[in-house]
């Protein structure tokens, strides 16, 4: 052995050092995360180029490592945090999260079953019955009836399970070829859903993306919803799943989920409701009536990583009836046999998911529900939607621009207005506008095209953002298109 002490990797002291500096250099980050461009502006490969191509044979002080953290890894980061940052929806953080993973990483705890960790089941189970009273949701999504609640990493997740549910549910009840299930959505709903078809083995040629229309605000149609079922049973196909959604992610639209869950039911159609983004908002009495109809759901999911102050990973799915997934997703290894499992009367979460492992992801939704109280996450939900209103107010009150859809909660989309101008003059003025505002560096936000209109996304709802910075970007917005519009003039 030589005559140095043996590393070691986790000694309570130098942990308490190292972790010091950290928090006090992401403290640091907060603090000034407005100088930073809002939208990375690195090139393709630029850190590839600046990295040694080998890995470090000695240990390196934390203090040499953030150096790079700051003069490398910083630039090539688009600033989610920023109060700038107004794309895509929102992925908000908080204090209280940000101890809650601290908690759950220290923890490092893996409760795939009871047994591995009973606390990190017990605590999930206790948020997510906290949850459900806060959405009022039926009590038939409880555990204390057939049903229960379970914590993804992403919607994308909790399609896939869903949608394994439900196949294996509809193969058990009758014999039938896999290449005749059908999964009906609108034309609205994420993406992720068909690439969760794909993977629980649904051709994409039996996914039915139903077209909506500006007329009915981007709504997914029931007349529409059953016409495609219809036509489907007389084609000899056996309709499986639908997708209802609860704030798309182009135009935040609401599905009429009552009436599209009657017409489903009809037909034994599994009905999943996605309220990834708008379902936050739904803890404000004065939005929960968006949840009407939610009865008629098999399965529920929502984010408290986009707007709950949590960050990734963290989607919430209930399901009525907690042996349509187990049935499908369990698996009964020797290894993992107990007698606690051997009574039924505990939650073995690998059997609600697709992975064996898990991470005690309710340590932090706990920690931000306790920090900030039912009244504090209200307050941070009805703010963000005040700033929406303020900046819809504005955009109406400006002939230049249409305000493209009503707003529904935190989210205005909008596109430019211009005297004479044809549909492709409006949408190239638009992305012009879009692409200038952009590279300012000083805010960022994404776009859409529905109905053949280019539309500006203005997601309101990063934590630092405050009504100065949606002043900002007001005055931003009408200087830019003041410059864009005589430009234009000179033009012609």
């Amino acid at each position: 052995m030589g005559s140095h002490a043996m590393m070691n990797p986790l000694d309570p002291e130098e942990f308490r050092r190292q972790a010091h500096v950290v928090v006090d250099f992401l403290a640091d980050y907060y603090l000034n995360i407005e100088n930073y461009p809002v939208c990375s502006q690195v090139e393709p490969g630029y850190l590839t180029k600046t990295m040694p191509q080998s890995a470090p044979l000695q240990p390196e002080p934390i203090e040499t490592i953030l150096q790079d953290v700051q003069k490398h890894i910083i630039p090539g980061l688009t600033h989610w945090q920023s109060p700038g940052f107004f794309g895509y929806f929102q992925s908000n953080a908080s204090t209280g999260n940000f101890l809650g993973e601290m908690l759950l990483t220290g923890f490092n705890s893996v409760g795939f079953n009871w047994l591995a960790s009973p606390a990190a089941t017990e605590l999930e189970i206790v948020v997510m019955e906290w949850l459900l009273k806060l959405l009022q949701l039926p009590k038939s999504f409880s555990f204390s009836s057939d049903g229960g609640g379970v914590i993804h990493g992403s919607t994308c997740e909790s399609f896939v399970c869903t949608l394994v549910a439900a196949r294996e549910k509809k193969l058990s009840q009758r014999e039938a070829d896999l290449g005749k299930l059908v999964v009906y959505c609108s034309d609205q709903t994420h993406f992720s859903l068909q690439k969760g078809c794909r993977v629980v083995g649904i051709s994409p040629n039996n996914v039915r993306s139903i077209q909506t229309k500006k007329s009915m605000n981007f709504q997914l149609s029931p007349d529409a919803l059953l016409t495609a079922i219809e036509s489907d049973v007389r084609a000899g196909l056996i309709p499986l799943y639908v997708c209802l959604t609860l704030g798309t992610t182009s135009t935040t639209a609401v599905d009429p989920l009552l009436a599209l869950s009657e017409i489903a039911k009809r037909f034994l159609v599994w009905v999943h409701v996605d309220a990834a983004y708008a379902g936050s908002a739904c803890i404000c009495p004065e939005f929960r009536h968006f949840l009407d109809g939610v009865e008629g759901a098999n399965s529920f999911s929502f984010n408290p990583h986009k707007w709950f102050l949590t960050t990734l990973d963290c989607c919430c799915l209930w399901v009525k009836d907690q042996s349509d997934l187990t049935k499908a997703l369990s698996n009964d290894y020797e290894l993992l046999k107990n007698k606690a499992s051997d009574t039924k009367n505990v939650v073995d979460y690998k059997d609600w998911q697709i992975a064996l492992s898990r991470r005690f992801r309710a340590m932090k939704l706990w920690m931000v529900i306790r920090s900030y109280g039912v009244t504090g996450l209200q307050e941070v939900i009805r703010k963000h939607v005040k700033l929406a209103k303020h900046f819809e107010a504005l955009l109406i009150a400006d002939k230049r621009f249409e305000v493209v859809v009503p707003r529904n909660f935190a989210t205005v989309c909008f596109k430019v207005l211009a005297p004479n101008a044809s549909n492709e003059d409006s949408k190239r003025l638009t992305e012009t506008l879009l692409d200038s505002l952009n590279a300012s560096g000083l805010v960022y936000m994404t776009h859409v095209v529905r109905e053949g209109v280019y539309v500006i996304r203005v997601a309101i709802g990063a934590t630092l953002t405050e009504e100065k910075h949606v002043r900002m970007l007001w005055d931003m917005v009408q200087e830019h298109t003041t410059h864009l519009l005589a430009s234009c003039a000179a033009i012609e």
